[in-house]
């Protein structure tokens, strides 16, 4: 590939990886944040090509067939996946990439790129993971009761991660990101 880093950030729903990304983001716009494609619907505020690439079934399912996707997984019912060709763009350039992508995502990340450092974004604690979760107020009891129980199983994956950052503060939580952003240049 190239010598700019590919930083991947994953994490139980909830814990804030897009608002510690977005965060980063903010102090230091010199990364580029891969958007990813999925199946699910839009959520109120959320915008086609900013947030995510909404698609149907049929055309996810294109894009695996042809290889388009550096990564993909299901996920609470749901696909997504890393269109590959913007990635492999930006690292061409020279620009970092980060991507925040679910654990199965990440894990086929590191095997497809070794050289991706894997960062895991974890609660303070179990409480605060379901407060989170409940006060998002965007999906049913099912959809969190779903999430949780999905989430015990993700936090025991931290061990196969480079590093683990806690999401107690979102601004410590992004410098410290970036830290380990400028760390791979």
């Amino acid at each position: 590939m190239t010598d700019a880093p590919l930083i991947v950030v994953s994490g139980p729903s909830g814990v804030g990886k897009s608002t510690v990304v977005a965060s980063a983001l903010a102090k230091d716009p010199s990364a580029w944040l891969s958007v990813s494609v999925t199946t699910r619907g839009p959520r109120d505020g959320e915008k086609e090509g900013v947030n995510y690439f909404f698609v149907d079934e049929h055309q996810f399912a294109e894009m695996i067939e042809h290889n388009q996707l550096l990564e993909w997984a299901e996920f609470a019912g749901n696909r997504y996946g890393t269109p590959r060709a913007a990635v492999e763009a930006q690292r061409s350039a020279g620009t970092p990439v980060i991507l925040e992508i679910e654990i199965q995502g990440a894990r086929q990340v590191r095997t497809n790129d070794p050289t991706a450092k894997l960062v895991f974004i974890a609660p303070p604690s179990w409480q605060v993971l379901q407060e989170r979760l409940v006060g998002r107020g965007t999906e049913s009891q099912k959809a969190i009761a779903a999430r949780l129980a999905a989430a015990e199983t993700e936090l025991a994956a931290q061990a196969e991660f480079d590093h683990v950052l806690v999401n107690a503060d979102v601004e410590v939580c992004a410098q410290s990101l970036l830290d380990l952003v400028h760390q791979r240049r």
